[in-house]
């Protein structure tokens, strides 16, 4: 009896990612949807810089590098010039996607670009060694906030599926989490289905991933994912912000 099969969509490649980091997970996850829907030789991801620089040595798929923050950019290239033979995902951290990279995931999303946004959230610069992110929470201590996130001088958090559902655009926004077999089960499911709104045509899609970092965090792998429950997630509600076709089903 098989108890665990490597998806196809997954390359042989072991993972640079320090131990304990979820984005293992979340790469399992679009692979087993990439092999699910059967798509793995129609599927275009972009990946820029940040933590999934070197995603191209994992997913089978199709890759393309991009500048820092503008992968949604380069997706909306690649989508418009084939529109009909390719789906096309980028895989973004934070502050990749909500700092330098804020201005092309909004307007992508206002443009209901018919591209599907992977969204990594862990509240810091991962891979540049730990400075504060656009969504580090208040207090939090980071290399460049060591005595925690002060707001009256360096703001509040950005919520970015709660930014971005207040534009017309977006079809389907939603945030989950990897720190449980429960919660990772929810968040396959919101990635197919962000995958299958491309597919339909359907329009802007993006999920946002509460993940860990451990090495960054100053904590150990499972003091990590407590830490979510305990301090992202009431920050960070888990929830779809935006589903277009649920709010027309419910209207019938």
């Amino acid at each position: 009896m098989v108890v665990f099969d490597k998806p196809h969509a997954l390359t042989d490649a072991p993972m640079h990612y320090c131990p304990g980091c979820t984005h293992g997970i979340v790469h399992r996850l679009v692979a087993e949807v990439i092999d699910e829907l059967g798509i793995e030789g129609k599927t275009i991801g972009v990946a820029p810089v940040g933590c999934s620089v070197m995603a191209y040595n994992y997913f089978a798929c199709d890759m393309i590098e991009a500048a820092h923050g503008r992968a949604p950019a380069v997706a909306t290239g690649v989508k418009r010039a084939d529109p009909e033979n390719h789906v096309v995902f980028t895989y973004q951290g934070d502050g990749d996607l909500a700092s330098i990279g804020m201005a092309e995931t909004v307007h992508a999303a206002a443009r209901n670009e018919n591209i599907t946004v992977i969204f990594i959230n862990n509240a810091i610069y991962g891979m540049t060694g730990g400075q504060m992110a656009p969504t580090s929470l208040p207090g939090q201590v980071t290399q460049t906030s060591p005595y925690g996130r002060d707001t009256n001088h360096c703001g509040f958090p950005i919520k970015v599926c709660e930014l971005l559902s207040e534009l017309d655009g977006p079809e389907y926004l939603t945030r989950v989490t990897v720190n449980s077999v429960k919660n990772i089960k929810a968040a396959k499911a919101a990635i197919k289905k962000a995958f299958q709104n491309q597919i339909d045509g359907k329009g802007f899609s993006l999920v946002e991933v509460l993940s860990s970092c451990p090495t960054n965090w100053g904590m150990t792998p499972q003091k990590a994912l407590e830490w979510i429950d305990e301090k992202m997630i009431p920050y960070y509600p888990l929830g779809v912000y935006k589903d277009r076709s649920a709010a027309k089903e419910e209207t019938k």
